[in-house]
């Protein structure tokens, strides 16, 4: 009897060493400190959804670059490009980009397709670029619940043809801009959020 008692107590200590083990691990993969993390990417790759994952996973907050846009100029993006022209949706752009170098700190920023121009990309925190093809990109949105709102939402994929040369124009740059790529097809935000963390955590330490 004493011989069991004593196994079970072993295994009562083992598994609470493990347990805090495995949350000094995790807090230690979740914290960067004030860095933020940028996520670019072509429209409709799964940043924003990615970008709440990561928040959930490493306990901050998530930003989102066109809502706050949205919010600056009181109306849709779409609206935005209509009445106001593209020229006018890329300055609000680099203001917020200067917004988030001085004020955003810790946050993961899930950002639009050309934010990754903006000047001081790199001054804002680690980007990661979420790669995956057009094809993959485009059967992501159709086959999602609200498909024809996001297409509605993204000016840019009205023309597929023109959707298909601007995303071989920004391919490469958006790897230029990376400290990370990210190879998402076929994988769930779950996933890829894990990923990001465990790559960032690793070069933290390195």
């Amino acid at each position: 009897m004493t011989v069991k008692k004593t196994n079970k107590k072993s295994a009562k200590t083992v598994k609470k060493v493990e347990d805090k083990k495995t949350k000094k691990a995790e807090a230690k993969k979740a914290d960067f400190g004030e860095q933020n993390i940028i996520l670019i990417g072509f429209m409709g790759v799964g940043k924003g959804a990615t970008a709440r994952e990561l928040a959930k996973q490493s306990k901050r907050f998530a930003v989102d670059c066109d809502d706050m846009i949205e919010s600056f100029a009181n109306k849709k993006i779409k609206k935005i490009f209509e009445e106001d022209g593209e020229a006018a949706f890329r300055r609000i752009e680099k203001s917020l980009a200067k917004f988030l170098e001085t004020s955003v700190k810790g946050a993961i920023i899930s950002t639009g397709g050309g934010f990754y121009a903006v000047l001081n990309l790199k001054k804002i925190g680690r980007v990661v670029y979420l790669k995956m093809s057009f094809n993959a990109i485009m059967k992501r949105i159709k086959n999602s619940p609200n498909a024809q709102k996001k297409l509605a939402k993204r000016p840019l994929l009205s023309n597929l043809k023109k959707a298909r040369e601007l995303f071989k124009a920004r391919e490469s740059e958006y790897a230029k801009k990376a400290d990370f790529i990210i190879e998402c097809e076929g994988k769930s935000e779950k996933k890829i959020a894990a990923e990001i963390l465990n790559l960032i955590s690793q070069k933290e330490q390195n």
